[in-house]
């Protein structure tokens, strides 16, 4: 039993220098995947943002529901289509979006967060035009660019003890209609405005590995500007691309770091936070 409380005793004390750090810091947690879907995945992310505010860091959450948007559009009798990854996003399409996302999935997130003791505030890019974008591809419909984020909702929110919940709708600044922006891009330039300590992307991988099928080759830590050759080497492919690279952009612009970590496994973000080995992918 002894053994037992050293042991939990330790962990408590290795925790100590990170809260002292990051206490006051600014840290923008995008959350989807695996860890939305799973009820009890989705418990322990909540608890861990809401522990991760309750000791002092200013939590953004930017969030995102395609499997939720492609349940309903289902419902609806509308095929959900895809170009080069990218949900197509047509007039029909972006009404469901802002309903799901703005709606459902972000006043469900809010719900819950407050169940367990945060205060937290459900907002979408649209609100006081905190995101503004342009078209990206007409191939992608109503799907945008972001090209400005105004962050003084997201900063009054924090400095009045809430914890910012972000659904990932942006406000078209070429046309009288709202955009659908990808998630992680959508945290990234957040946490760039934001002047952010880090970014964290919860994934459904473990992390960046040298071999994608080989969870034992995990890069625990990454150079900026080593990750032009791992493109060049196929160690980065597909789908972790475009997450790589707005790990990359928030760095060079101001981040001091990112980290790629595992939704899957429960408490990942309070493992990245707080432990000396953290878990994941770090970018800097």
């Amino acid at each position: 039993m002894d053994e037992h409380f050293s042991q939990r005793a330790g962990v408590l004390v290795e925790a100590l220098p990170y809260i002292q750090a990051y206490r006051g810091k600014t840290i923008v947690i995008k959350y989807g995947g695996n860890a939305m879907i799973s009820e009890d995945l989705r418990r322990a992310v909540i608890r861990d943002i809401v522990l991760m505010s309750m000791v002092g860091i200013r939590v953004v959450v930017v969030h995102g529901g395609g499997p939720e948007i492609s349940d309903t559009l289902k419902k609806i009798g509308k095929e959900s289509r895809f170009v080069n990854g990218l949900r197509y996003t047509d007039e029909e399409t972006m009404r469901v979006v802002q309903m799901v996302l703005c709606g459902q999935v972000n006043k469900d997130l809010v719900g819950l967060m407050n169940s367990m003791g945060a205060r937290a505030m459900g907002m979408c890019g649209i609100d006081g035009g905190m995101l503004q974008a342009v078209c990206l591809d007409p191939a992608y419909g109503l799907v945008g660019k972001i090209t400005q984020v105004y962050p003084a909702p997201i900063q009054d929110a924090l400095d009045n003890g809430w914890l910012p919940i972000i659904a990932t709708v942006a406000l078209g600044t070429d046309g009288n209609h709202a955009y659908n922006i990808n998630a992680d891009t959508a945290a990234a330039k957040i946490a760039v405005a934001m002047q952010a300590e880090k970014l964290i992307l919860l994934t459904d991988v473990v992390g960046l590995c040298r071999d994608p099928k080989d969870p034992d080759t995990l890069i625990r830590t990454l150079q900026v500007s080593s990750v032009p050759a791992l493109i060049k080497d196929g160690c980065i492919s597909g789908g972790m691309i475009p997450k790589v690279d707005c790990c990359v952009e928030a760095v060079r612009s101001g981040v001091r770091r990112s980290h790629i970590i595992d939704g899957r496994q429960p408490h990942s973000l309070l493992m990245e936070v707080f432990s000396d080995e953290g878990i994941g992918t770090m970018i800097q």
